[in-house]
């Protein structure tokens, strides 16, 4: 039973959902920028995976003491503190004038939000029944698309009035008004377990459905949200021959069919739990059309260029299958480890998202060093990215069912 009563709860959503917003737009908004940053830094492909990238990196680095800070201080405090963090990261960003700069500047943005889906999600284990944790995941998922729709055409928008730094003093502005919403609406948080069992996550890398998961979330998962916030747009520009207005214009709608879907998977989750189906069901049944899409997408290359655009969104849309593998994660520990579980997860998959990002960089510079032309090295880098989804797949089906 709900610890929350409906319009708490709800409430409390709001306000979490609403710091996601803007954290998912931060963590897209490169994407959309990367045609302005390429040609005010000189930046080649490893740089920009690299800037990318760092976002992804701070992020993953906070994940394992964020879950023990979690589970003994709760969402509220937690999240407050780190949105701070964003704050100067954004301030920083607006600053630079070097890729240093920006790619520090990033990993403070990684490092500051690495709370904004983690702590509603441990909040919700303890205020929330398991069919509606499933639902405001999800719900949650698709406020995340939500910011990256408007990372991409409005954020394009507005740059030829007043440029992309005073985009990032704004973001900062928003930033600090959703503390103060946190701090407003949020309960505080009584901690369940002795502080000496708070500081190990031992129990949760050796659950066998925690290790079966893993591949499925780095690879995966993970890549797909490479893909989303990153090269997606350069493929559409460099393989597809899109503008930059074009590229924008097709990362708009694939955002814009990412939120349908999540929003989908809110209404539908709760109905098909009750009926007795169970995430790992939907991920073995799911995950093959998103394996099938990338594939038609490597091989035909420049040869669908116009219709890059819907291939992708098509791709995403069939990745979020993978997405129900955090929500089972954290209902398959106790609410004492909720926090460390779910944190260890996001681990893996944002973990994935820096590698597969920065991977993809270095693979397409290493294949056009070696006379590749640009459709064929981007065909390369993503044929290795889909080997590796492949073989996570493998893993998943053969590892010990529990």
């Amino acid at each position: 039973m709900s610890v929350l009563g409906r319009r708490s709860a709800i409430l409390v959503f709001l306000v979490f959902a609403f710091a996601y917003f803007f954290s998912a737009l931060v963590r897209s908004v490169t994407a959309t920028l990367s045609p302005e940053l390429t040609r005010e830094f000189s930046l080649n492909a490893r740089d920009l995976g690299l800037l990318a990238g760092g976002y992804f990196l701070g992020f993953a680095a906070m994940q394992l003491p964020l879950g023990k800070w979690l589970d003994r201080h709760g969402p509220k405090r937690v999240v407050i503190g780190f949105l701070a963090v964003a704050v100067l990261g954004c301030i920083a960003f607006a600053q630079a004038r070097g890729l240093t700069g920006l790619l520090l500047a990033r990993v403070l943005c990684g490092v500051g939000l690495a709370a904004c889906l983690m702590a509603p999600l441990t909040g919700y284990r303890r205020w929330l029944d398991p069919a509606s944790q499933l639902r405001a995941n999800s719900w949650m998922l698709m406020t995340g698309s939500m910011g990256m729709v408007a990372s991409t055409l409005p954020v394009q928008w507005l740059l030829p009035q007043f440029g992309w730094r005073p985009i990032f003093w704004g973001l900062a502005g928003v930033l600090l008004l959703s503390m103060a919403l946190i701090a407003w609406r949020v309960p505080g948080w009584h901690a369940s377990t002795p502080q000496s069992d708070a500081g190990t996550y031992a129990g949760v890398w050796r659950h066998p459905y925690f290790r079966r998961l893993i591949p499925l979330g780095f690879f995966n998962y993970g890549g797909m949200v490479a893909i989303q916030t990153l090269w997606a747009v350069p493929w559409m520009l460099q393989v597809g021959a899109y503008t930059p207005m074009q590229a924008a214009t097709s990362l708009f709608w694939i955002n814009v069919a990412m939120l349908g879907t999540f929003w989908s998977w809110g209404v539908l989750i709760p109905r098909l739990t009750r009926r007795g189906v169970r995430s790992e069901q939907l991920i073995a049944w799911g995950t093959p059309l998103s394996l099938g899409v990338l594939a038609a997408i490597v091989v035909a290359g420049a040869a669908w260029g116009p219709q890059a655009g819907l291939l992708w969104a098509i791709f995403c849309m069939s990745s979020t299958f993978l997405s129900l593998a955090q929500p089972a994660v954290g209902l398959a520990f106790a609410n004492e480890l909720a926090g460390r579980a779910l944190s260890a997860y996001n681990l893996v998959i944002f973990g994935g998202v820096f590698v597969v990002q920065w991977g993809i960089g270095l693979l397409i510079d290493l294949f056009a060093a070696m006379g590749w032309d640009a459709v064929r090295a981007f065909q390369g880098a993503l044929g290795v990215f889909l080997l590796c989804n492949l073989l996570s797949y493998v893993y998943f089906l053969l590892a010990k069912r529990t």
